[in-house]
């Protein structure tokens, strides 16, 4: 991957920054007098750098939640651990939000470049992911210390907040930076598929709302809204995802610290069989019985293609990434793409496992959600590491 230069206004000075997209980080260099307006020659200056991609934390901390909340075997304190990754979800998106706004307002220039950038720009849908995340974890397991009206309201604010803006990432996005930019197979990467992962996300939260809202017109509006999110996303999804495909098979699997973007390709598959299969079940109570039945073996058929298609890639994405790991594979916020796309993994085993009651999938849910756990830990020790250091926030020159 190469670098891209910004130029940032500091009071009289101009200073260049030096943006690794590998790493997510910035390195400051020097402005042309030697230093800030203020300071001695030689001081070196730590400016502040906080793309969109931060919130892939918000969305691998709350899937744990939700993951543990659906998991067909629940043992004693899983409910317990559900509720701690809530919390933290919550906190976590608190951070990052206020960081984030903290960093609109030091460095505009810098936030605004996001926007065009080819590969940044594309994270943006990691925050309607985030906050549908957080809205759903509050309506599954918040309940209990919020109350399940104060749940209900927040997942309702989050999962309107949160399909609109995944509207808009899902459209703007890929036609800015794809089609307009036109982007070559060559450039692809799992990165991609970040803008039109949130409709999907969103058509699995409404089937988990209209649950909760009794019979009328919301209710209705909620699951017909998740339908067509759900045909959005799979539109959107298709031709990156055939664009991926053809990148893998080039050989050329990017730069290390891209490697671990590889395992997106999951979020589309797995969230597809989840929203896929609670969708079904939630029609049952909207509309008429020959239509759900036919909406159920849709489902069934739909999910365990797909289901097959994920688990295969996880074969692959698992042997590339030990490669990449034996030859070197430093750790980057990317690292965030071991966490939140296996858990669509376990979420959709879950649900097939609801809906044919097989074995085969509760033990694929089960260890999907050890593994995303044990992934979940190493990622985030690391992650708290680099912001005590300050590495994954600031670089000094």
């Amino acid at each position: 991957m190469t670098c891209q230069r910004f130029g940032l206004y500091r009071g009289r000075g101009i200073h260049a920054i030096v943006v690794d997209m590998t790493t997510m980080t910035v390195r400051p260099t020097p402005s042309r007098t030697g230093s800030l307006p203020g300071t001695g020659p030689g001081v070196r200056v730590r400016v502040t750098y906080f793309p969109p991609n931060w919130f892939a934390a918000v969305m691998g901390t709350g899937i744990i939640a939700i993951a543990a909340h659906g998991l067909p075997w629940q043992p004693a304190g899983l409910s317990v651990v559900a509720v701690g990754f809530w919390l933290l979800a919550c906190l976590v998106f608190v951070a990052v939000a206020v960081t984030t706004i903290g960093h609109w307002v030091a460095d505009p220039a810098v936030a605004r470049s996001h926007h065009g950038h080819r590969v940044v720009a594309h994270f943006y849908g990691a925050v309607p992911m985030a906050i549908m995340t957080v809205g759903t974890s509050t309506l599954l397991v918040g309940g209990g210390l919020v109350g399940r009206d104060v749940a209900l309201g927040v997942d309702v604010v989050c999962w309107i907040v949160g399909t609109l803006g995944g509207v808009v990432t899902a459209l703007v996005i890929p036609y800015r930076h794809l089609i307009v930019g036109r982007a070559r197979v060559e450039d692809a990467f799992g990165g991609w598929l970040m803008p039109v992962v949130p409709p999907m996300v969103s058509a699995s939260a409404a089937a988990i709302l209209s649950g909760q809202l009794g019979a009328g017109w919301a209710r209705d509006l909620v699951l017909g809204v998740g339908c067509a999110m759900f045909g959005l996303a799979v539109v959107a999804a298709t031709p990156i995802l055939v664009a991926l495909v053809r990148r893998f098979r080039t050989g050329d699997h990017g730069a290390t610290n891209m490697v671990p973007t590889w395992w997106i390709v999951l979020g589309p598959l797995g969230q597809s069989v989840t929203a896929m299969c609670m969708l079904a079940h939630a029609a049952l109570h909207v509309v008429p019985a020959p239509v759900a039945g036919a909406i159920h073996e849709f489902a069934i058929a739909y999910g365990l293609v797909v289901w097959v298609i994920a688990t295969a890639w996880i074969g692959v994405a698992a042997l590339l990434t030990l490669r990449t790991a034996r030859a070197g594979m430093p750790f980057a916020m990317t690292w965030w793409s071991f966490t939140f796309p296996v858990g669509t993994y376990v979420t959709g085993s879950s649900a097939l496992a609801l809906t044919l009651g097989r074995p085969v999938f509760e033990v694929a849910a089960v260890t999907g959600f050890a593994v995303l756990v044990a992934a979940w830990a190493v990622v985030a020790a690391r992650t708290a590491r680099g912001i005590v250091s300050g590495d994954l926030l600031r670089l000094p020159v």
